[in-house]
């Protein structure tokens, strides 16, 4: 981006916060370039076949839906108390967006790291200073590798490109790194584009929480089609129903999807078998649709199962490489935003300036500034743009 007297603003990521934040640079005016290393909204399509448990009205923003109004007056949009399909809102919103953006999208582009101009990382910690000099982003598109330069970088990455492991404590289990190609770490579309990968198969899940629940759930319905589909399903925590319910909880999809895994979980006929308290070992992999043999530690004692599929749906974890030249204050816990996960872990509104870091006009906004903290809902990030361009423009 040429210099300007306003500051060049570098968005990376075009998810829903990468393109809440675009819309916002755009109102105002400022120089900006979406920098997004696959399709708009890429990790949103990789799970697009699940279903949101936030209503369709918690997803947008005012600034959103006037701009598709006014750019497709005829176009009609999903009801507010609507839960629908990642893909789906997609389609119906990020889509429309990503038009009016056109000009300012680099798509399949991707940023390799980012620096300071005449600043290495160990230099004048969190000295102002810093900030007077632009940043420096190593970008790489399909037919070469070039700098970019920005006076304010956006992190809106978000988390779901780097999966966590399957190994106690965090770490890959013995022979996971080997397999790891073969073992899936995402949502898996099991009733849709997936479905003859696992219809009649053995399958091992591994996770306690809410992708596990619906990959359990969705395998367990294929089971009553292709009846060999047999499921085991593992989860660390101890106790015989996987999903802890929320008392009054104000998402229905939300409830009724851990009610439907409680339930499957303590059946004897869904054909999915639950074992709490397990941890993973070992994994032998035999070749591809020759299957796993995977040892595990059950409730204390050995166990080892023979399947043909693993699905590990054990959560993700931010990529903090693009910005390791970066004075970045991460938690010690969650890897999220420090003042952020701070006032999180003690109940409080955060702070205004909890998205800041030591170096000055970089932000990690979206899912990524929460780290491993699951709790991140689409409205949590539109606040956090708000919040940040308020702070560029001195308010």
């Amino acid at each position: 981006m040429a210099k300007t007297d306003l500051p060049r603003i570098a968005i990376l990521g075009a998810g829903p916060i990468g393109i809440e934040a675009a819309l916002r640079a755009r109102s105002l005016k400022y120089p900006f370039i979406v920098f997004e290393r696959g399709r708009v909204a890429e990790f949103m399509l990789r799970w697009g076949h699940v279903k949101l448990f936030t209503p369709f009205g918690q997803n947008v923003t005012p600034l959103g839906l006037e701009s598709i109004k006014n750019a497709k007056p005829n176009q009609t949009l999903p009801k507010e108390d609507a839960c629908i399909t990642g893909r789906e809102h997609v389609e119906a919103y990020l889509a429309p967006l990503a038009e009016l953006l056109q000009p300012n999208l680099a798509l399949e582009t991707q940023v390799l790291q980012v620096g300071r101009r005449g600043f290495l990382k160990e230099q004048d910690p969190g000295d102002s200073r810093r900030g007077s000099s632009p940043f420096r982003l190593l970008v790489r598109d399909k037919k070469s590798e070039r700098i970019e330069l920005a006076d304010i970088v956006l992190d809106c990455t978000g988390t779901y490109g780097q999966h966590r492991w399957l190994g106690e404590g965090g770490i890959p289990a013995v022979g996971e790194l080997t397999a790891e190609a073969n073992i899936a770490y995402g949502l898996e579309d099991v009733l849709g584009d997936r479905k003859n990968i696992y219809a009649n198969r053995n399958i091992l899940v591994v996770g306690g929480g809410y992708s596990a629940a619906t990959t359990v759930c969705n395998l367990a319905q294929l089971a009553t089609e292709a009846s060999s589909t047999w499921v085991v399903w593992l989860a660390r925590a101890p106790g015989i129903q996987p999903l802890k319910r929320i008392t009054g909880d104000p998402l229905p999809e939300r409830n009724r999807l851990a009610a439907q895994a409680n339930n499957i979980a303590t059946r004897t006929d869904a054909n999915v078998e639950f074992h709490p308290e397990t941890t993973v070992e070992m994994i032998e992999f035999f070749g591809p649709d020759k299957g796993f043999k995977v040892t595990c530690r059950c409730a204390g004692k050995p166990r080892i199962w023979e399947v043909e599929r693993i699905i590990a749906n054990v959560g993700y974890t931010p990529d903090r490489n693009m910005y390791r030249e970066l004075q970045v204050e991460e938690c010690f816990a969650t890897l999220g935003a420090m003042k952020l996960a701070s006032a999180m872990r003690e109940g409080k509104k955060p702070a205004a300036n909890a998205l800041k870091h030591p170096e000055p006009n970089f932000y990690v906004l979206g899912a990524k500034s929460y780290g491993r903290d699951a709790n991140f809902f689409m409205k949590n990030g539109f606040e956090q743009v708000n919040e940040v361009f308020a702070g560029i423009r001195g308010q």
